[in-house]
């Protein structure tokens, strides 16, 4: 059998050259497709402790955009915990989705710039809750009557 040669061809050094800064192009311009921008998100953590009747000091969400707020009751026998995304629209009112504590869980949704509106419930027995404190601000409230309720809310933005 007869092998069967091809002739080599070089290429210049300047077409060398040329092709390397091409793949180099090619290859930077896809891994700049390929990055991924990940911010780390803000959050405020606020504690309450509220004598039966009492609000928190007013909490001020983030403004035209999607707050996360997570909140619970830690003390016994009305621990439990709710959950909305908020949207504060300036000097307008607050708009929200999310689910109520448990016992019984529900879907809470609604938008209110009227104070003492509520927003949804941290505690089991549905007496500490998060509700509209003006057109901008939010607070926690506690109703139930004579008895103190502690825990905490997070917003994450």
């Amino acid at each position: 059998m007869k092998a069967i040669t091809m002739p080599m061809q070089k290429f210049s050094r300047p077409g060398v050259i040329l092709m390397a800064t091409v793949v180099a192009i090619i290859t930077s311009m896809v891994a700049a497709n390929a990055t991924q921008t990940i911010t780390t998100p803000n959050a405020a953590f606020i504690s309450y402790s509220l004598a039966g009747g009492a609000n928190s000091a007013p909490i001020t969400p983030a403004t035209n955009r999607a707050v996360l707020v997570m909140g619970c009751c830690t003390t016994t026998a009305g621990q439990s915990v709710g959950q909305v995304t908020l949207l504060h629209i300036p000097s307008c009112c607050m708009g929200w989705v999310g689910l109520e504590s448990y016992s019984p869980a529900a879907i809470t949704q609604g938008q209110s710039p009227t104070i003492g509106t509520h927003i949804v419930y941290l505690d089991i027995s549905h007496t500490v809750d998060i509700q509209v404190a003006s057109a901008d601000t939010i607070c926690v409230h506690n109703s139930a009557g004579g008895l103190t309720r502690a825990g905490n809310v997070t917003l994450i933005w």
